[in-house]
């Protein structure tokens, strides 16, 4: 039974038109004790299908251990956003947990931006990203039901389009309850950054800049 009703997948059809440049999509998951994998590797491999600029690639998280490691990939399901064909290239731009409900929207619009190969972000933000002299690392708990959670989520991600330093994590805070735990997840969105940083809600680009700035002091 399709996830996708006839309708959604018009729609996204509609919005993959404007894709530009071939995008794959790697899913880690495994058959045995991971909620949610084997909906997640369907979710994605559904949409894949709408258009042919898009591949999937699928993996066992334990089985394909090396690979999970050389991806950064440390929990299941987790699905890495790639710029495939000539111009590869893995931004760490990264879904954890199941993009459904409001974050459905988060896995479309990262598809394209990584297709535009373009982040969005303004000049004065990407100057600062490509000043950046350590690893950054976003983590931005969200839940299916919060409509303000794609905003922050896209932020983060469209921050690691833009540069080499920055890792950007959607993580699904009902999934993972032990990092929402150890990151004092009480609402959501809450971005951590750099693991002492945080800020909460759907932040405007300048007021999650700030905060960089802070954990990056």
């Amino acid at each position: 039974m399709s996830l996708l009703n006839a309708e959604v997948r018009k729609q996204v059809q509609d919005e993959f038109a404007a894709l530009t440049d071939s995008v794959k999509l790697v899913v880690f998951t495994q058959d045995m004790e991971c909620q949610y994998c084997t909906e997640t590797r369907e979710l994605v491999e559904e949409v894949a299908e709408l258009s042919d600029k898009l591949s999937v690639e699928v993996y066992d998280f334990v089985a394909d251990k090396a690979l999970a490691d050389e991806y950064g990939i440390d929990k299941i399901p987790a699905v890495a956003i790639v710029a495939d064909g000539d111009d590869a290239k893995d931004y760490g731009i990264r879904l954890y947990g199941i993009p459904s409900g409001y974050e459905f929207s988060t896995l479309i619009e990262d598809i394209l931006m990584v297709s535009h190969r373009e982040s969005g972000l303004s000049g004065e933000t990407k100057a600062l990203l490509h000043d950046l002299s350590e690893p950054l690392h976003l983590q931005v708990f969200v839940t299916p039901t919060c409509p303000y959670c794609p905003r922050a989520v896209r932020l983060a991600h469209m921050m690691a389009m833009e540069s080499d330093l920055v890792k950007g994590d959607m993580v699904e805070a009902i999934e993972f309850p032990h990092l929402s735990n150890k990151y004092q997840v009480m609402g959501v969105p809450r971005t951590v950054i750099n693991e002492d940083t945080y800020i909460e809600g759907a932040a405007p680009e300048q007021m999650l800049m700030d905060k960089v700035r802070e954990a990056l002091a």
